[in-house]
């Protein structure tokens, strides 16, 4: 089933363009959309209202690509993720949702107990040996990630999972961008009936940035 028929998704609904309703109707069709999509685009904002409407966990994932591992930075693990959350915060803001109630943390056990909490971030170095069961898994800015980070991930999702893995081919912060995963795992994955790559080509933030992004290396 794509979008929820009469639902307005926050109030973006009226406002999607072709591209943003192939990728929202996505998120509702299948298990796993791939986004191949500009910064500014909206990726993220909608990917998290489809988490909120869908009601399973949202499972946030990034990777914390400058200082290669987040044991290395001072602080407990919620200060280590912190600044690699504003784009979840950006987009929670945008549904109405107030971050610091609804993002798990050590220290928002109450919200936890009151039920608010349904936000979980997790850097993909701490992954291994999970298993990820009836959530929604965003795995953000995923160029960053290497083949074997996202593999790392994939194969702990279950099929109980609704999967959003986002990214831009244009926007790899790795020091060896032949080591990124994201285009080899579009590849991969293309095809397969549970599975939807789209692309989101405009940059929403204006016509400096949209001009910046067109930039070939």
């Amino acid at each position: 089933m794509p979008l929820p028929e009469n639902n307005l998704l926050f109030g973006f609904e009226p406002k999607l363009t072709n591209e943003q309703r192939a990728y929202v109707d996505s998120i509702f069709d299948k298990q796993l959309t791939i986004v191949n999509a500009k910064s500014g685009s909206g990726k993220t904002t909608l990917a998290v209202a489809c988490a909120k409407i869908i009601g399973k966990p949202l499972v946030y994932v990034f990777a914390p690509v400058e200082e290669k591992r987040m044991g290395f930075r001072p602080g407990n693990q919620t200060e280590k993720e912190s600044e690699y959350l504003t784009p979840l915060k950006d987009a929670l803001l945008e549904i109405a949702e107030v971050p610091e109630k609804v993002i798990y943390n050590e220290e928002n056990v109450d919200a936890l107990k009151a039920g608010h909490v349904w936000v979980y971030p997790m850097s993909h170095t701490f992954a291994r040996g999970i298993n990820l069961k009836d959530k929604t898994v965003v795995i953000a800015e995923s160029q960053n990630f290497t083949k074997g980070d996202l593999k790392k991930i994939l194969t702990r999702i279950h099929d109980s999972c609704t999967v959003i893995v986002e990214g831009h081919v244009g926007q790899c912060d790795l020091p060896d961008e032949s080591k990124s995963g994201f285009a080899p795992y579009i590849e991969h994955f293309e095809g397969e009936e549970y599975c939807n790559v789209v692309k989101l080509s405009v940059n929403f933030r204006g016509k400096l940035a949209q001009h910046a992004d067109n930039l070939n290396w």
